[in-house]
């Protein structure tokens, strides 16, 4: 029986691209929805070359429990992977789906996390700190900002000439590397 997993997202998408582009030929799972809080997000036309439906919906329709709930239950969700996804998970969802989601988070948590710690915000901050590394965390959602458990860190080198810019470079090819692998991992321990 194939795994399902449900990608939330809010801008480019490259992580939600290169998740599906790693599992669509994978027997055992199945990017299921994409759900996204942005109209304009660059990943919703990226989700059509794999099928992939999309839910579009806004924040009281994110707020509303059983409104929602009965959104995702169509996709039979058995992992939700935040991939790059802003807004802050609401306690029913993290209840209805306990250890079931997942976060992104472009930096070695417990570092550089919190409400407003995202994308640029976050490299600017790790390179002003003249840290001599940074990374991606992955891990589960709970009803805080960052503070789930951890699952995986993956860490790479800094050094006095990286800029924000070139701290997101690295960062981004971490994610390219290491995301669909955990989540893949995640799924197959799940059977």
């Amino acid at each position: 029986m194939k795994r399902k997993l449900v990608i939330f997202a809010s801008g480019s998408g490259s992580n939600a691209v290169n998740v599906c582009e790693q599992f669509k030929l994978n027997p055992n799972i199945e990017v299921s929805a994409l759900f996204c809080n942005n109209p304009q997000a660059g990943v919703i036309p990226k989700m059509k070359a794999y099928g992939v439906p999309v839910e579009l919906f806004t924040r009281s329709e994110f707020n509303s429990e059983s409104h929602f709930l009965e959104r995702l239950k169509p996709y039979q969700a058995d992992l939700i992977a935040l991939l790059g996804f802003l807004w802050k998970v609401p306690p029913f969802l993290v209840q209805a789906y306990p250890k079931n989601i997942i976060n992104l988070h472009p930096a070695l948590l417990p570092k550089y996390g919190g409400k407003g710690m995202y994308g640029h915000y976050v490299h600017e901050a790790v390179k002003a700190a003249n840290e001599s590394e940074t990374g991606i965390t992955l891990h589960w959602v709970n009803a805080h900002y960052d503070e789930g458990e951890i699952i995986a860190q993956f860490k790479c080198p800094l050094n006095s000439f990286d800029t924000a810019e070139t701290i997101a470079h690295k960062i981004h090819g971490l994610e390219q590397l290491h995301v669909p692998s955990v989540i893949a991992e995640i799924l197959e321990k799940a059977v």
